[in-house]
């Protein structure tokens, strides 16, 4: 990946941060901004504002006027913020398409009602209900390869994940043999999500055609008609006084507002993506950087190694109460979600009465935050770079990591809904498929991040399997 250079305009001639009478952040080009170094590569140009800069830096995306904010006291104040001074931002065209007015956008009153509905369906007591369909998909997976055979790590836990999803929350008899349709589809959405992000169409009105836009529209069109049949089947199901069913999407149609209204049937299709996204994509993407790291970490795998033969004697299969007991798999997991965040950038827009950092906030200014830049941040964490699980040790020396810089869900009312699902969904995934096998890497093997609408590798991971 390129790196923002430090001749470029948008970094030249800027005064020196906490200078009298300046404004810390880059001049940027005309017209453009920052947006030719955002869009070069997005988590070099935050890192390099954070670096640059401090923890206060304003800057411009086009003609938009912005604040990255880099400490975590002024994240977890906007983060409480949020639905009082603070509100979503509109993150583009693109965006809106796939996952509509769902939860995850809604604000206001809109938000508050559509939480209530969607909540009830991923508390704790339903994560263990989907605790055993969770084990029993890495297990069939496990089962199907062989050691010495070659996969492509990615793909192969995106097809898991996907698989869990779709059971999970359409189904298993109602959806089964639709994974790839749904899948191929979203995997075309958050490309398209990605490259609209990193690029100029984010500024052009919704009626300018763009190849990209007619590929997210094709994909859109093909995850509703899929969303559509489901939802139709779950219906039909109910009408004809069919056996009760435990999966997220029933819970949806079931759910009632406080007066008695039903979700609608856009919003049924927004909640279920929104789900999807969240049960389906972060978690491959997690599991996938975990296990890269873990292939080029003997040590780390020698005490998941340990630990599985000391809670899961016998090569017992995990169940939903193991996973208090994997601590060093969630410490795994944490670390591996510090390192590469799924959502690695959040915004907000500021409204009356906004303050941070001591700081009173103008009305419609775009506070940015970047979780990647936050939790690789040498001040919160020792050796940031580094691969490190055990920073997360309830005995880990003061300075190993600051837990208040760790927010890969979020944080303050706006928490990701699906947090527990998605770190109960990793840690016994992790143990399943480690009772069976190691990855092993090529030699030199190289891979980066790429930002989409989720963190994901710049290329194939190519992995041999080798049996424990």
């Amino acid at each position: 990946m390129c790196c923002v250079t430090t001749t470029s305009p948008a970094f030249a001639g800027r005064p020196a941060p906490g200078s009298a009478g300046t404004v810390p952040g880059p001049r940027g080009w005309p017209l453009l901004g920052s947006l030719p170094d955002f869009a070069r590569d997005p988590l070099a140009f935050f890192s390099r504002l954070r670096d640059e800069y401090g923890d206060w830096a304003e800057w411009r995306l086009g003609t938009q006027r912005n604040v990255m904010l880099s400490h975590p006291d002024q994240v977890a104040e906007v983060l409480a913020q949020m639905e009082s001074t603070a509100t979503r931002t509109d993150l583009g065209w693109a965006f809106r398409q796939v996952l509509g007015d769902g939860v995850v956008v809604a604000r206001g009153e809109d938000w508050r009602r559509k939480r209530a509905l969607v909540q009830p369906a991923v508390r704790p007591r339903q994560v263990r209900a989907y605790a055993a369909t969770m084990v029993d998909c890495a297990a069939e997976t496990a089962a199907s390869w062989e050691p010495g055979q070659g996969i492509e790590l990615h793909s192969a836990l995106t097809a898991l994940t996907r698989r869990i999803a779709v059971r999970t929350l359409f189904g298993t008899d109602i959806a089964a043999g639709r994974e790839d349709a749904i899948g191929e589809a979203m995997a075309v959405a958050q490309a398209e999500i990605g490259a609209e992000l990193r690029g100029v169409t984010l500024f052009l009105p919704p009626w300018v055609p763009t190849a990209g836009r007619r590929r997210l529209r094709a994909a859109v069109d093909r995850l509703d008609e899929e969303i559509d049949r489901v939802v139709a089947a779950h219906r039909a199901t109910h009408r004809s006084g069919g056996a009760e069913r435990d999966d997220l999407l029933s819970r949806l149609l079931a759910a009632r507002d406080a007066h008695g209204a039903p979700l609608s049937g856009k919003e049924l299709r927004d909640e279920a993506v929104t789900l999807y996204i969240g049960g389906h994509e972060t978690t491959s993407t997690a599991l996938t950087w975990l296990w890269y790291r873990l292939a080029g970490a003997p040590e780390a795998r020698a005490r998941l190694d340990a630990e599985l033969a000391e809670v899961l004697p016998d090569g017992r299969l995990p169940g939903f109460d193991d996973y208090a007991r994997l601590t060093w798999t969630q410490q795994l997991v944490k670390e591996s979600l510090r390192l590469y965040p799924p959502i690695w950038l959040s915004t907000a827009i500021a409204l009356e009465g906004a303050r941070v950092g001591g700081r009173d906030v103008a009305p419609g200014t775009r506070l940015w935050f970047s979780t990647w830049s936050l939790q690789r941040d040498p001040r919160w964490f020792a050796d940031p770079e580094e691969f490190r699980p055990e920073r997360w040790s309830p005995d880990a020396a003061p300075g190993e990591a600051l837990d208040a810089a760790w927010v890969p869900f979020g944080g303050g009312p706006r928490t990701c809904l699906g947090a527990r699902f998605a770190q109960v969904e990793a840690v016994l995934l992790t143990a399943v498929i480690a009772q069976r096998f190691r990855a092993e890497l090529p030699d030199g093997l190289r891979i980066d991040p790429v930002p989409h609408l989720t963190l994901q590798p710049s290329a194939p991971i190519p992995v041999t399997l080798a049996a424990v």
